[in-house]
């Protein structure tokens, strides 16, 4: 289980409560957030860590962990079909409107910029290390991240811990995860160019042409303060890292090595080459299967096949099913042993406008065999790691090519594979994987499985919330929709 309404449990009632209680088998940066629809870019996120070893060394954790997300001034339920009003972008929660838009009439004062304090050198000393958690949580936003003057030292991709790497910079898409070290030691670009006298240097959240949104007015990305006098109010001075790569695609494939090896098996479990899926658009003039249906993660040559949850009726609590499924859960079962491994071909060949998409696997780490950039999928033309290839849990899946990622079906259960923007998997890109379904039925059998009671107290509470429609938004009696629970749920539910 974990948190996903409609696979895993139901929707928790206002008023009523359900505790996750796990065992935790990796470390890392991650963050907790609502999946019930886009409720998460609302603001119902937090970070969540999990302390480890790193790849490096370093001498103190700047905390809490950097989050950065857009932000419109409209609800993310509104902004599902009319897109972010007013936008902006925050880091750890604060932003400045008029800073993305110059124009914007603000009455309201604006705080000052987020910012993290570094201790100064001091001489006769070695410079201090400072370990930054960086987390994207936007409804819509890629971001790549910078400090004027300061060197990235890249050591944690998602819960990934890798060789260590150096940059000027790092791409986050949305739902990633970086741990970075950086070093008390700026660094003069050149002589014509020395270091601001104040010792303030502007955190930079950038925005790479990724999704629907763009950049801001000059000086928009300005989001947070570096400081090595903590008692400074004074807004910095320093210039940005010239020649930062903007182009919408994960960090460098070449450069991240998992620390723990993994062989990933050249023979995959589910096929010669895997599953394929396609990243479709509702095709014209179909009929979409709900009335927010939009894209879908679709398998391969078989139509638009979007994503659509039951609330009431979580995939959990069907363990048991001996039957079909509803083909609107979008349930794919990968029904193998513990040393199987099973590959995913995403493809968006199929869209017809070339937008990214940051997928994620719930329930895993997966390796990335193959990210492919201006290539055209075909199973006849594949070029696959294997040897300890990257990994991580959510890869930018580039416009113009296609990922093929493998994991151990070694976690039985019910997982969500989705697209973290949030209107595209709230419009129906995503699907489920249903692992060793005999497996997970076992482990959690219904009457005597107490995660299967907890479920169906849950349920149970829902479901009395739910049937009083004094709650909905369009009570069925105005519901204009012959199918008037989509006057409730109009779109995938998550």
């Amino acid at each position: 289980m974990d948190g996903v309404n409609g696979v895993t449990q139901c929707p928790i009632a206002p008023g009523d409560h359900f505790v996750y209680n796990f065992t935790a088998t990796q470390y890392g940066s991650s963050w907790y957030h609502s999946h019930y629809s886009v409720q998460y870019a609302d603001g119902a996120v937090g970070p969540l860590t999990l302390h480890g070893p790193t790849s490096a060394e370093f001498d103190e954790a700047i905390s809490p962990p950097l989050i950065m997300t857009d932000w419109g001034h409209n609800s993310a339920f509104i902004a599902l079909t009319d897109g972010l009003e007013d936008p902006d972008i925050l880091l750890n929660g604060l932003g400045n409107v008029t800073s993305y838009n110059n124009s914007f009439p603000n009455t309201t004062a604006v705080k000052p910029p987020y910012s993290i304090s570094f201790g100064p050198p001091e001489r006769g000393q070695r410079t201090k290390k400072y370990l930054m958690r960086i987390i994207n949580t936007s409804f819509d936003t890629t971001f790549v991240f910078s400090i004027d003057n300061h060197i990235l030292q890249v050591v944690t991709t998602d819960f990934v811990p890798i060789t260590p790497y150096r940059n000027t910079s790092i791409l986050i898409g949305i739902g990633q995860r970086y741990n970075v070290i950086v070093e008390a030691n700026p660094l003069a670009y050149n002589e014509s160019s020395p270091l601001p006298e104040d010792g303030n240097y502007w955190i930079r959240t950038s925005i790479v042409p990724c999704g629907l949104q763009a950049a801001g007015d000059l000086g928009y990305e300005r989001t947070g303060i570096l400081r090595y006098n903590p008692s400074s109010t004074s807004y910095p001075s320093s210039e940005p890292w010239q020649d930062i790569a903007r182009a919408c695609a994960d960090e460098n494939y070449a450069s991240l090595h998992p620390i723990v090896h993994w062989q990933v098996s050249d023979h995959p479990a589910n096929g010669p080459s895997g599953d394929s899926y396609d990243i479709d658009f509702v095709p014209a003039p179909t009929v979409a299967p709900f009335p927010l249906a939009l894209f879908a993660l679709s398998p391969e040559a078989d139509g638009f096949a979007p994503i659509r949850i039951d609330y009431s009726n979580p995939t959990f609590l069907n363990l048991d099913n001996n039957g079909t499924w509803d083909p609107l859960w979008r349930v794919e079962p990968e029904d193998y042993t513990s040393g199987d491994w099973v590959y995913l071909v995403i493809d968006p060949q199929n869209q017809p406008v070339a937008i990214p998409h940051p997928i994620h696997l719930h329930g895993h780490d997966f390796a990335i065999l193959e990210q492919a950039y201006n290539k055209p999928y075909s199973p006849n033309n594949l070029s696959l790691h294997y040897n300890n290839p990257p990994r991580r849990d959510v890869v930018l899946v580039p416009p113009d090519g296609y990922v093929v990622i493998a994991f151990k079906t070694d976690n039985p259960g019910a997982w969500l594979v989705h697209c973290h923007i949030a209107f595209h998997i709230s419009r129906g890109l995503g699907m489920q994987i249903l692992e060793n379904q005999e497996a997970a039925n076992a482990f959690w059998p219904k009457p005597s499985s107490p995660a299967i009671a907890e479920a169906q107290r849950v349920c149970a509470n829902w479901q009395n919330w739910y049937s009083d429609t004094t709650h909905w938004d369009v009570p069925p009696a105005e519901c204009t929709y012959a199918n008037k629970t989509y006057c409730f749920q109009d779109d995938s539910g998550v």
